[in-house]
């Protein structure tokens, strides 16, 4: 065996104990929940108004890009300010799973080599501290929607001057909750597959910084897919093919299973089946890392 490696014959390189990990470490929701408050409390440690500023940058970054891109765009704020809001709340929930789940092993050495938990409790720990930061981004999306409620419960409301006709809000907001419960479950399968990986490559965080932020303009946030198909600024038409630009990237349809329901926008069901199907492939990936790696983390931590 080298210096710094799990031998090859590990025991516990078997998908049941990589099961087991699993299972024990969303038992240990004690331990999980008071570790991720307490990186909120930390965070904000001698703040005068502690974790609202997690809601008040949500609501300047919205309200700004929302003024700016409605004029653009030439959209209608009533509508589009709360597009792009949602947007950002979803878009950061996702983008803080990845990024932070890629750093998870390492942030969390010294517990890892001191604490017998499982590795599982770790990608749970990152997955509920950006739940708690959605959870206070969700009161600028309460504020919005109650500010612009009559735009988003008018029955053919569009995003764009010319876009696709949306239902309206109604009680099809609702699908909210297990399309966030769909992101976080997938939070969970990345933290764990990028964390491992990033824990024997160091070179894989800032690669996946530099991707996140070309991945963010070719994702519907500050714009939406109407302006692919000719609504809006652009006008014209005959341009659903560009629709692909957004189809091909897999966290457009993440935003949507969530976006699309707390804005009373047409829930179309290919999102929730590609969403799906990623859940299903992504969380044997993770598996299979778990078997073959998990034994190596605190070696390389």
């Amino acid at each position: 065996m080298t210096t710094g490696e799990a031998p090859l014959d590990n025991p516990s390189r078997t998908f049941g104990r990589a099961w087991d990990d699993v299972r024990r470490g969303v038992r240990a929701v004690d331990l999980w929940g008071h570790l991720g408050w307490q990186d909120i409390k930390q965070r904000y440690r001698r703040s005068v108004i502690g974790p609202l500023w997690i809601t008040l940058s949500m609501a300047v970054t919205a309200i700004g890009l929302g003024l700016l891109y409605s004029q653009l765009f030439k959209t209608t704020i009533g509508t589009f300010l709360p597009y792009i809001t949602v947007g950002f709340i979803v878009w950061n929930f996702i983008v803080g799973c990845v990024i932070e789940g890629t750093d998870t092993f390492i942030s969390n050495e010294g517990l890892i080599k001191h604490l017998p938990a499982p590795l599982t409790v770790y990608a749970l720990r990152t997955v509920w501290r950006q739940t708690l930061m959605m959870a206070h981004n969700l009161m600028v999306y309460v504020v919005v929607v109650a500010i612009f409620f009559t735009n988003l419960t008018a029955a053919g409301y569009t995003i764009s001057d010319g876009g696709t006709q949306q239902p309206g809000l109604s009680w099809t907001v609702l699908l909210a909750v297990p399309g966030f419960l769909l992101i976080a479950v997938n939070g969970v399968w990345v933290t764990l597959l990028f964390g491992i990986i990033a824990t024997r490559y160091r070179d894989i965080p800032p690669v996946i910084n530099a991707l996140i932020q070309l991945v963010f303009f070719g994702t519907p946030i500050v714009w939406s897919t109407d302006l692919l198909t000719g609504g809006g600024a652009f006008g014209g038409g005959g341009g659903h093919w560009r629709v692909l630009i957004a189809e091909l990237n897999p966290l457009y349809h993440f935003v949507e299973v969530m976006r699309a329901p707390l804005l009373g926008m047409v829930v179309s069901w290919h999102h929730w089946a590609i969403v799906g199907g990623i859940t299903v492939i992504g969380s044997l990936l993770a598996l299979v890392a778990m078997r073959n790696y998990r034994a190596r983390v605190p070696y390389w931590v």
